[in-house]
């Protein structure tokens, strides 16, 4: 009865045994999986990271191309409207010429419009540094001080990037004949 019972015991530690070692061998595939797993997530995470980030570099490339492009067609503007101006002044050109040439350049403009370009509003407007170039200094009391007077060339913004800074002149307070007589001394007293 005693080999039977050693037999048993024999056979119950190795079923012990195989157990634990069957446990521990699971608990290596499970940490296995665990560590796949996460390695999957991370190259997903890579993988996503890498779409946004060539998106945002396709969007950015785009935007300079854009912005290039824009840049040389506002010359273009410039000629135009200053080519306008000097068909409006002369008689001798016939007014459907005129009005053709406008409608062209309304054209053109309202295209640039359509992909985000837009001017700069200047004249009667607060100096904006941010938007505006000052090219000239008006002395005159008609405008509150660092008005905008005119503008000298207009300035564009495409989205809400300054493309081209206005060039302008402002507004300067003349001087009072009492602040340049004397440093201001009273000659009376």
């Amino acid at each position: 009865m005693e080999q039977k019972q050693q037999k048993e015991n024999k056979e119950t530690k190795k079923e012990t045994s195989e157990l634990d070692q069957l446990k521990k061998q699971l608990a290596e595939k499970e940490k296995t999986i665990q560590d796949y797993a996460n390695h999957l997530k991370r190259l997903q995470a890579e993988f996503e990271n890498y779409i946004k980030r060539t998106d945002k570099e396709r969007c950015d490339l785009q935007d300079f191309v854009k912005q290039k492009l824009v840049l040389k067609l506002l010359i273009i503007i410039d000629q135009f409207r200053s080519a306008l101006e000097q068909l409006k002044q002369h008689q001798q050109v016939p007014e459907e010429f005129t009005k053709g040439v406008e409608m062209i350049f309304n054209n053109f403009h309202k295209i640039i419009e359509e992909e985000g370009v837009r001017e700069i509003a200047c004249k009667g407007k607060a100096l904006d540094p941010y938007k505006h170039e000052v090219i000239l200094q008006v002395n005159t009391d008609d405008y509150p001080e660092n008005t905008i007077v005119d503008e000298l060339q207009k300035g564009y913004m495409l989205n809400d990037k300054v493309l081209r800074y206005a060039k302008v002149s402002i507004s300067k307070p003349k001087k009072n004949n009492n602040e340049n007589n004397s440093g201001g001394v009273n000659k009376n007293g």
